[in-house]
C-alpha cells in the first residue's frame, strides 16, 4: 500500500516537473520573441516619411523577418531573436540606395539615401539615438566649411539639419573637386563646450557613405571614449578614402573652426589597421569567389563577394580592382571610380604601375562616356605617366581633339 502511494506521488511530482518546465518554456519563448520597432526617413528632405520601403532582419546569412513602412515610414518586425549586432536591418525601396546596417535597431530611425546620378558625386549620412539631441556634420575642405552656420559650399550642401535626436543630419558633395583634401567629421553641439563628455561616444551614431546607387563605407562610433569630436574619414585629393573613427574633446561651442580639423588634414592621425592572417587568406578565398562569380556573368554575386572581401582585408589592393571592374560591366561607373581609386592608393609590388595605368585608363573611358573631357583627359595623363601605351597617347589626343586641356 505504501509503495503504491509512493509511486503516485512520484508520478504525481514529474508530472508536476514537467508542466512546471513545459510553462517555463512557453514564458521564455514569448520573453525571446520581441517587436523591433524602426522609421525610415529620407536622407535628403526633412523629416519626410518614407512609406512602401521594405524592411528584412537577417541573421546569420538568412531572412528572419521582413515586413513594409507604413505612411508614416513606422515597421515592427517580429523576431524571436535578440537585438544585437549579430542581426542585420537592411532596407530596400526603388529610387533609392539600399540600406544595410548592425542592429541594436528597434526605436531607433533610419534614412535613406535616393540613388545619385553624378560621377563624382558623394552622400554622407548621418544617425544616432535619442541623447544627445544635437549632433553636428561637418565637411572641411579648401576654402568651405559646410555644416549648420555654413550650409552651402562650393558644390556641396547640408540638406538636412536635425537638433532634435536621431538625425538624419545629411551632406551631399556634388562633384568632388580633383586635387583637393575632404574631411568629415561630426560634433557634439549638445556638450560642445564640455570636451570630457562621453556622451558622443554613447550615442549609437553610425555614418553611411553613398557614391552612385551604392552604401560603400559604413562607420560606428567608437565606445567608451571621452571626447565631443568625432573625426571620421578623409577623402584624399586623388579621391581614396582615409580612415579616422577617432574621438577627442574640443572646446568650441558655436562654431568649429578649421583648426579643430589641423591634425586631419596633415595626415598625422590616419588610423592603421592591421588584418589577421586568417582574415587575409579568408578575403583571398572570397576574391576567388568573385572572379568565378564575374567570369559567370553573375555582377551582383561578384559584387558581394568582393565586398566581403574588403570587410575582411580593407587593404586588399587586387580585390578593389576587381570590384571596379565588375561595377563598371554592371552599369554602375561612380561605384567603379571609388574602387579604382582605391585600387590605385594600394598598388605595390612589381605590378603596382600597371594596375594604377589601367585603374587610371578605366577611369578615364567612364568620364569620356559621360562626355567629361577634361577629366578624362587628366586620367589618361595619369595611365600614361605610369606607363607607356599607345592607346593611352591616342586617347589623349582624342581628348585634346574634343577641347579638352
Amino acid at each position: 500500500m505504501r509503495t503504491r502511494i509512493k509511486n503516485q506521488i512520484l508520478k504525481l511530482t514529474a508530472l508536476s516537473l514537467m508542466a512546471a518546465a513545459i510553462s517555463a518554456a512557453v514564458v521564455n519563448t514569448a520573453n525571446a520573441a520581441s517587436d523591433i520597432n524602426v522609421q525610415i526617413l529620407s536622407a535628403t528632405i526633412k523629416d519626410r516619411k518614407i512609406d512602401g520601403a521594405t524592411v528584412t532582419l537577417q541573421k546569420n546569412g538568412e531572412q528572419s523577418a521582413t515586413a513594409t513602412t507604413n505612411a508614416q515610414g513606422q515597421v515592427s518586425l517580429n523576431t524571436a531573436f535578440a537585438d544585437d549586432p549579430s542581426v542585420l536591418l537592411i532596407v530596400k525601396k526603388s529610387g533609392y540606395s539600399n540600406l544595410v546596417v548592425k542592429c541594436p535597431c528597434s526605436g531607433t530611425t533610419y534614412a535613406i539615401s535616393p540613388v545619385m546620378n553624378n560621377l563624382d558625386g558623394m552622400r554622407v549620412v548621418l544617425n544616432w539615438g535619442a541623447e544627445p539631441r544635437d549632433l553636428d556634420s561637418h565637411i572641411v575642405y579648401p576654402a568651405n566649411h559646410v555644416y549648420f552656420m555654413n550650409m552651402k559650399g562650393t558644390d556641396a550642401l547640408l540638406d538636412v539639419d536635425n537638433t532634435t535626436g536621431f538625425g538624419p543630419e545629411t551632406i551631399t558633395i556634388n562633384r568632388k573637386h580633383d586635387g583637393e583634401r575632404y574631411v568629415y567629421a561630426v560634433h557634439n553641439f549638445s556638450d560642445g563646450s564640455n570636451p570630457n563628455s562621453d556622451r558622443l561616444s554613447k550615442s549609437g551614431a553610425k555614418v553611411f557613405v553613398y557614391v552612385g546607387q551604392t552604401l560603400i563605407k559604413t562607420y560606428y562610433v567608437p565606445t567608451n571614449k571621452v571626447g565631443n569630436l568625432w573625426t571620421v574619414f578623409a577623402v584624399t585629393e586623388a579621391g581614396e578614402f582615409q580612415d579616422f573613427n577617432t574621438i577627442k574633446g574640443v572646446t568650441s561651442h558655436d562654431r568649429l573652426q578649421t583648426s579643430e580639423f589641423q591634425g586631419v588634414i596633415n595626415h598625422s592621425e590616419v588610423q592603421t589597421v592591421s588584418y589577421s592572417a586568417s582574415n587575409q587568406d579568408d578575403a583571398k578565398s572570397l576574391n576567388k569567389q568573385g572572379e568565378d562569380a564575374y567570369h559567370a556573368g553573375n555582377y551582383d554575386e561578384s559584387i558581394r563577394l568582393y565586398q566581403a572581401a574588403i570587410e575582411l582585408n580593407g587593404n586588399y589592393g587586387q580585390a578593389y580592382s576587381n570590384l571596379g571592374l565588375v561595377f563598371q560591366k554592371a552599369g554602375r561607373v561612380a561605384e567603379a571610380m571609388w574602387a579604382n581609386r582605391k585600387a590605385i592608393a594600394l598598388a605595390n609590388g612589381p605590378t603596382a604601375a600597371t594596375v594604377r595605368a589601367s585603374s587610371h585608363y578605366n577611369n578615364a573611358k567612364i568620364y569620356e562616356a559621360a562626355e567629361q573631357w577634361n577629366d578624362a583627359l587628366r586620367e589618361y595623363k595619369y595611365a600614361n605617366g605610369e606607363k607607356n601605351n599607345p592607346v593611352y597617347d591616342k586617347a589623349i589626343q582624342r581628348m585634346q581633339q574634343k577641347g579638352a586641356k
